[in-house]
């Protein structure tokens, strides 16, 4: 599995100047306004602009003017703009890395800079594939000896990325990794939700970001991968341990429900009976389990609603789940950090108003660890962290 190797966030909100490396499964864990949700919200801007998106997303946070930071340049000057990094790993020793950066522009937004190159300094290679600086785009052809092809229609407020031509494999395949990042926030669990409510019986490969076809992903699996639904099942036979079954019964045409059946209970219960932290636990069972995983997964406080319990198993979920989606989640719960290891945690803290990342491992813990687990180290303030 690609993933990205890294990100670098310049100017934006509390973000004043991040440089994480990142690994498969990446667990964010920092007090309130610490910046979790402002790089969970970096890499959904990111995507957005990888799919055409860009002047919708940045109109959903407040506009870009509102979202910097005001920063220095080397001559002390004010800049007041927004630099994004990405390295993705190719084969081998293979680094694409994508730079992006916006900034204000009148009442709207421009993007002055952006480049997607390829390196591998085994062998001394450096390859540009797109290059703009100055509002002049320049993409570069497929092949040994890359010649570049001259500027065309462009729409200005929209990243080069999500317009190149199809003639190169490599940025191809950059812009849809980046294009699939997708981000599941705090289930809405409420009385009329999708989730509780029969759902059209289609082909679905993933839940839903509101669990509008968790029935239908979860009917599918049962008919198409048997093997993978009975990990689902059996998960959450180890979660609740009075779990028998799920059945779908048909309650319209085209319209499926889903009934959870425990043992010695006669009657099976709907999802509108079922509680908030079961219903979430489900729903995100089926993410993790899902075939239809894209490349990064961002996932925001899956601890929500869950009992301390089930924690274990939500960590063992998310490991499993890593080796087919590189994941970002952030978290607020000491019990979940309990059954993590420092190499798959990232510490957020504020040093003068700035939001700083660090990746647990990195710092000296060994002779706490040895004594105490992983979130009573951070319970006392050992790794950062706290308010």
């Amino acid at each position: 599995m690609n993933i990205f190797e890294r990100i670098r966030v310049q100017g934006f909100r509390r973000l004043r100047d991040v440089d994480l490396k990142l690994r498969p499964l990446n667990v964010l864990i920092g007090a309130n306004g610490s910046g979790k949700t402002s790089l969970l919200d970096v890499f959904s801007l990111l995507s957005a602009s990888a799919r055409g998106e860009l002047k919708r997303s940045i109109r959903d946070i407040g506009g870009i003017d509102s979202n910097l930071t005001v920063l220095r340049d080397f001559k002390g000057y004010k800049t007041h703009l927004a630099g994004f990094e990405l390295d993705r790993r190719g084969c081998g020793d293979q680094i694409v890395t994508y730079v992006i950066s916006l900034s204000p522009k009148g009442n709207t937004y421009q993007i002055p800079e952006e480049s997607l190159t390829h390196t591998d300094d085994t062998i001394a290679l450096f390859r540009p594939y797109i290059d703009k600086v100055q509002g002049d785009v320049i993409y570069y052809e497929q092949g040994d000896k890359l010649s570049p092809i001259s500027e065309f229609r462009q729409d200005e407020f929209e990243s080069a990325l999500s317009q190149a031509p199809r003639v190169s494999r490599e940025t191809m395949a950059f812009q849809a990794s980046l294009a699939s990042v997708t981000h599941y926030h705090v289930l809405d669990v409420s009385s009329r939700a999708p989730v509780r409510l029969p759902q059209q019986m289609r082909e679905a490969k993933l839940p839903g970001q509101n669990g509008e076809d968790l029935a239908a992903c979860l009917y599918w699996m049962r008919e198409t991968d048997p093997d993978r639904f009975e990990t689902i099942e059996d998960t959450l036979r180890v979660a609740f341990p009075s779990f028998e079954r799920l059945n779908f019964p048909p309650v319209a045409a085209g319209l499926l429900a889903i009934t959870w059946k425990e043992r010695d209970v006669k009657h099976p219960f709907f999802m509108h009976q079922l509680s908030e932290g079961t219903l979430r636990f489900l729903w995100l069972v089926t993410l993790l389990y899902s075939p239809g995983l894209t490349e990064v997964t961002l996932l925001d406080e899956p601890e929500v609603s869950l009992h301390p319990e089930l924690l274990s198993v939500l960590a063992n979920c998310l490991r499993e789940a890593s080796q087919r989606t590189q994941l970002i989640v952030a978290t607020h719960a000491d019990r979940l950090v309990r059954f993590l290891t420092p190499e798959e945690v990232v510490v957020l803290d504020m040093e003068d108003g700035a939001t700083t990342a660090t990746r647990a491992d990195e710092l000296d813990l060994g002779a706490w660890l040895s004594e105490y687990t992983l979130d009573q180290v951070w319970q006392n303030g050992r790794m950062g962290g706290r308010s």
